[in-house]
């Protein structure tokens, strides 16, 4: 049987859903977070060292970690490093439901990754007929319903991108628009500053256009009052915190509490992606 891909039902329905960025690349911490309860997890390749085998071994993480009693639902969403006809053929055979594709520029580059989610007439899809998700081919209709349960989130983050929120909403098989908070803060000029008023300006008019034209919008935020103001703004799937940083905050903070100071550094590390 196809999956249900419940999440991109709930973008649909207009409903919240609130995530966590997952950029350490071990099926171990996959798991841990699969449990946790949040509606979906971002699990990145654009900037860690995880490649398709351990992406693999991330998603049947995070599907046992959500298969246990009293588990709430937990939707990978996994980020490859570019938005490539390959690695997007490569992904989904391995099982991903949803995708978000970085920095896409404009309606073109849109459609092209509508083109590589879907097998032909209607795309490029390379077909195999004994992938995992297609249940190594047991799922008999899998090719045929395949683009019903798959949900495609494109990231734009630049200035010249944001000039092009309608087209690229109008994209038929563009499910969201993601707004990257970091690199847009460094296209507008204010690098490392994504809560820089114009910056917030931006994204604020962005969730707002994306909504308008009927699509979900979403982001990384986790400063916890500007994400709630974000979901206030009508942003849909919303990442509130970051794997890396919730560790390096736990392990500073319990180094200060005895005496010890992490590297004055630190506080300069960009948490938003």
């Amino acid at each position: 049987m196809l999956p249900i891909n419940h999440f991109k039902r709930a973008l649909r329905d207009g409903q919240a859903q609130i995530g966590i960025w997952s950029t350490i690349p071990s099926p171990y911490v996959s798991e841990l977070i699969g449990g946790a309860g949040y509606d979906w997890v971002l699990l990145d390749t654009e900037h860690t060292p995880t490649d398709v085998p351990l992406m693999l071994g991330q998603l049947r993480a995070v599907a046992a970690a959500v298969a246990a009693p009293g588990m709430l639902p937990t939707h990978p969403v996994v980020r490859p490093a570019w938005n490539d006809t390959v690695l997007i053929k490569r992904y989904l055979d391995i099982g991903a439901q949803t995708l978000l594709l970085p920095f896409v520029q404009n309606a073109d580059e849109a459609r092209s990754a509508v083109r590589a989610m879907r097998y032909a007439p209607h795309g490029i899809r390379g077909m195999g007929g004994s992938t995992r998700a297609a249940n190594f081919g047991r799922t008999a209709d899998y090719v045929a319903r395949a683009a019903e349960e798959l949900c495609l989130l494109v990231q734009v983050e630049t200035a010249e991108a944001l000039e092009q929120i309608e087209a690229i909403a109008a994209v038929d098989g563009v499910d969201g628009i993601f707004i990257g908070p970091a690199d847009l803060s460094a296209s507008l000029g204010y690098p490392g500053q994504a809560s820089h008023s114009i910056v917030k300006q931006a994204i604020d008019d962005a969730i707002r256009r994306i909504r308008a034209c009927g699509k979900a919008a979403g982001i990384l935020m986790v400063d916890e009052p500007r994400a709630r103001e974000c979901l206030a703004a009508g942003a849909q799937f919303v990442a509130i915190a970051l794997d890396t940083v919730l560790l390096r905050n736990s392990l500073d903070g319990a180094a200060r509490r005895f005496g010890r100071e992490a590297s004055p550094e630190a506080p300069a590390i960009l948490s938003a992606y």
